[in-house]
């Protein structure tokens, strides 16, 4: 199992690590052809469509994974995540049109962008791919998946390049990032269905409910809609902070911090992965889950202390060489978030345990708590330190949320 879980980690972490190579090019590209206040712009253009498509969506990818385990189930539990998808999709697109056309300047979004945003955020929408993750992951082609997953950062490279040159404003940079989430979605969708068929016919919200209820007391719906606000927390502490950040402080502030979060948050994408190829190996076997999740952690542990010192030393060097001087602010938040995300890596192999057990509503509250407390904070700290303020947030919502974790999974239950 542990060998299994390493070898899809190492998948993972291979498409993050190109992923990562990557968006430092396309960040370089677009910092330097939007400047200091455009690139802020565009980021809150950008996070807003990944907001909406955060918080009116499900983790369907665990869904699959937990319900999906035998070929019989799986045709049931695909239909489930796929209406839960359909339901994500229509939700979705009212919300953003409702908050853009009725949203007054609260809203740091120019209204000549808002039209862009909408369309940007209704591709966004139309290209989620929980579905087909939680398809390979169940049949255990992670290789796939990171090919799959790699789309998204050559689409927005290659497409950034010719941008750059040729039209350097905000909208050609958010059709570009649409065609690459269509494209990405496209390949997801074309390698789940060359792993297996996918019955479109069992498309259902009641069936996998009724049927997982009657096998498991009734938890199915509690445990989506525990992932799925877990989830919404995750954006809530990351990207909700970005569009707050250009509320209380303006474009050029949210540029910053953006920049910050996509150097310092890199360890935060490693934990993404390691709670993604854990999490099924957990659920098969749930006898050695605990070891494994103990394996995990401390190599996570050593991963995240070798890139807090890297960014230390390099961090300055590395800013002005991918966005320029300009930007030279987002150094702290930067190192801060690093901190973060080098406790969300730590405890990552916690949290697919807790969900593994199907305590998905402990987790929401473990995540919950602390980011509303950060969240109330936040105009403070913005209006005292910055975006260090704002990764102050992070840090603090990290570090409280990795305690829980640690307390609960060490507590036996009852």
């Amino acid at each position: 199992m542990m060998r299994r879980a390493l070898q899809n980690t190492g998948w993972l972490m291979g498409a993050r690590g190109i992923n990562a190579v990557l968006s430092l090019v396309y960040l370089a590209l677009a910092t330097r052809a939007l400047g200091l206040e455009g690139f802020g712009q565009f980021v809150i253009a950008f996070t807003f469509a990944q907001l909406v498509v955060g918080f009116t969506s499900f983790q369907t990818w665990q869904a699959v994974v937990r319900w999906g385990q035998t070929a019989e189930d799986r045709g049931t539990a695909t239909g489930f995540a796929l209406a839960l998808d359909a339901l994500t999709i229509v939700t979705g697109t009212v919300a953003a049109a409702l908050i853009l056309w009725l949203a007054g300047d609260w809203l740091p979004i120019a209204p000549d962008l808002r039209m862009p945003t909408f369309l940007f955020t209704l591709v966004s929408l139309l290209a989620i791919r929980s579905t087909p993750t939680g398809l390979l992951r169940v049949h255990d082609k992670y290789a796939r998946a990171a090919a799959a997953d790699s789309t998204t950062s050559v689409m927005r490279a290659a497409g950034a390049g010719v941008v750059a040159v040729f039209a350097p404003n905000i909208t050609a940079f958010l059709v570009v990032w649409g065609i690459a989430e269509i494209a990405t979605a496209a390949m997801y969708w074309w390698m789940a269905g060359q792993t297996e068929r996918i019955d479109w016919r069992r498309f259902s919200l009641s069936r996998l409910p009724r049927e997982a209820g009657a096998e498991q007391d009734g938890k199915a719906w509690s445990f989506v809609i525990g992932t799925s606000l877990s989830g919404m927390l995750t954006i809530a502490s990351r990207q909700l902070l970005v569009l707050l950040v250009g509320a209380f402080g303006g474009a050029a502030l949210a540029g910053i911090y953006r920049v910050a979060a996509q150097l310092g948050e890199g360890l935060l994408k490693l934990a993404q992965a390691l709670l993604r190829a854990v999490y099924p190996e957990l659920v098969r076997d749930p006898e050695n889950a605990r070891l494994l999740a103990a394996k995990m952690t401390r190599i996570a542990i050593v991963t995240g202390a070798v890139v807090i010192g890297f960014g230390l030393v390099a961090g300055e060097w590395i800013i002005i060489a991918i966005a320029g001087s300009a930007f030279l602010a987002a150094y702290w938040p930067m190192i801060i978030l690093a901190a973060a995300a080098a406790l969300e890596l730590s405890g990552a192999s916690l949290e697919a345990l807790l969900l593994a057990h199907g305590r998905a509503i402990t987790n929401f509250l473990l995540r919950g708590i602390p980011t509303a407390i950060g969240l109330l904070a936040l105009p403070w700290l913005v209006d005292a330190l910055g975006a260090a303020g704002a990764a102050l947030v992070v840090l603090g919502t990290s570090v409280l949320t990795v305690t829980g974790l640690v307390f609960v999974s060490r507590r036996p239950r009852d």
